[in-house]
């Protein structure tokens, strides 16, 4: 699966790592529902930082179709709730 994170360039992520990532999606999706500030901003901080310890950057020249994107590191809580869906960030 390749993964886009904004502002910072795309990841080539196996999908046997959706699982964990599929778990940091649902408490993201809760905190952002709920509005609780530092629980999404540490949450956001682990999905993305799993993101890039599972995933092998592609070229900086790679222009791959993403199948996911998710927010810039410092995304702020009301950008994050405009781009999810009913069903988080992360396909299941």
């Amino acid at each position: 699966m390749i993964v886009r994170i904004m502002g910072e360039g795309q990841v080539q992520v196996a999908e046997s790592h959706l699982h964990a990532l599929n778990k940091l999606d649902d408490e993201l999706l809760t905190e952002v529902e709920s509005g609780d500030q530092d629980g999404f901003r540490r949450t956001l901080g682990a999905l993305l930082d799993a993101v890039r310890s599972a995933g092998e950057p592609l070229p900086d020249d790679s222009l791959e179709p993403s199948e996911l994107i998710l927010p810039a590191p410092e995304a702020t809580l009301e950008e994050v709730k405009a781009m999810l869906k009913d069903d988080g960030l992360i396909p299941g």
